[in-house]
């Protein structure tokens, strides 16, 4: 079965369809890379950082719908990629659009968005109500779908909600190995300066290793700004071969998928790791795993959270900061065990968003500190973990709000 030409008095020729598992389809014209794929429809609130939202790769496995209406008005560059493994694929599967993609008007476009969706594989549907969509999903939760790009029309709509329908979703689903390193790797670029751009750190005085479920570049880059080298190792790394790189502070990064299919490798490592007396910061995935290590647990939400304007209490100071967010899962705050003290909470829904282990230099955070994009309140957790580090070599401390 086909799609039909549209009547006469419209011009609009559906080329791109979204499926989704309760049967719903969703018409408009394609863009990008043209193809079929499965995937997980999530929607982010934000304005701006299209570029690093596409390429972060926590968003493996999922089709974003943007509720800003104009994406493609900056191009893309370069230098606002936030992959690590592979500069040419890693993050979302497909993206959601508004309008037709907007021409670049900016100096830093080195490339027109759309040219740049088709070099990563990424299916885009534009022209379609995302607001209509959005709501959808607040209603009815995250929604298991397929994305189709055909420049001709040719859609078997029948096949297309079957594969929708018989799609398992992301529990149960390990994607760390998709987008991890395959081999360990030095970073030391640092944060990006406006009309310079990257530096490389020299002489770096502290030594973090980094354990990469989907690492995000600029995480890396903070790290870097902080006078540490980065030694980024693989997903499946063990404790042993970590704590032989004699590191002063271990980070567990961002990623995709069920934390608790991850976690069936890793955890009982970040479990040895946490155990070490060393400083360990987590991120996201990182801090999803690092609770169940601790011994609670994690649940799939029902919308999640996407965006770069969400609330978080900080307990730990009494303040109330802007953050970016991007996970599907969150931990339990109620499974915590006595020994770990809940540090962040959701001002949107009560969600737990931080915690640390009493007596040890162990804490992680849900949202996304190094802001790439969003806001940039919560830069102050990588000068904590930096605070950690002095701690244990008993140097004078920085100020953690610099």
């Amino acid at each position: 079965m086909s799609t039909q030409n549209p009547a006469p008095w419209t011009s609009k020729i559906v080329t791109a369809v979204l499926v989704l598992a309760d049967g719903t389809v969703i018409e408009g014209t394609g863009a990008g890379a043209t193809g079929i794929a499965e995937a997980e429809v999530c929607f982010n609130t934000s304005i701006t950082g299209y570029q690093e939202i596409l390429t972060d790769p926590s968003y493996a496995g999922q089709i974003v719908t943007f509720t800003f209406p104009h994406i493609g008005n900056v191009g893309a560059n370069a230098d606002d990629m936030e992959t690590l493994a592979d500069s040419e694929t890693g993050g979302v599967t497909g993206a959601i659009f508004k309008m037709p993609i907007t021409p670049p008007s900016n100096y830093r476009s080195a490339v027109d968005f759309d040219t740049w969706l088709k070099k990563r594989g990424i299916i885009a549907l534009c022209e379609i109500d995302t607001r209509a969509l959005t709501a959808h999903i607040r209603e009815s939760g995250l929604a298991n779908a397929v994305i189709a790009h055909d420049p001709n029309g040719n859609f078997d709509l029948d096949a297309l909600k079957k594969r929708a329908a018989e799609w398992s979703g992301l529990e149960g689903l390990d994607l760390a190995p998709t987008v991890t390193i395959s081999a360990p790797n030095e970073w030391t670029q640092k944060p990006w300066v406006w009309d310079e751009g990257y530096a490389d750190g020299t002489s770096p005085k502290y030594h973090v290793v980094a354990m990469d479920f989907g690492v995000k570049r600029n995480i890396l880059r903070l790290f870097s700004g902080l006078d540490s080298k980065v030694t980024v190792v693989p997903a499946n790394t063990s404790a042993d071969d970590i704590l032989a790189l004699k590191p002063d502070g271990i980070f567990l990064s961002n990623g995709p998928g069920d934390p608790a299919a991850t976690g069936e490798y890793s955890v009982p490592e970040i479990k040895k790791l946490s155990e070490s007396g060393l400083p360990l910061f987590g991120i996201c995935l990182g801090h999803q795993m690092l609770a169940l290590a601790l011994g609670a647990r994690t649940t799939k939400m029902h919308q999640g959270h996407h965006g770069a304007n969400h609330p978080v209490k900080d307990h730990t100071t009494g303040k109330v900061e802007i953050v970016s967010m991007n996970h599907g899962f969150a931990v339990d705050g109620e499974s915590l065990p006595l020994d770990v003290e809940e540090t962040h909470v959701s001002l949107f829904d009560g969600t737990n968003c931080g915690l640390r282990l009493t007596g040890k230099p162990v804490f992680s955070v849900q949202h996304h500190p190094e802001a790439s994009p969003g806001p940039q309140d919560s830069h102050y957790l990588f000068r904590r973990f930096l605070n950690l580090i002095k701690e244990t070599k008993g140097e004078a401390l920085v100020d953690e709000r610099a």
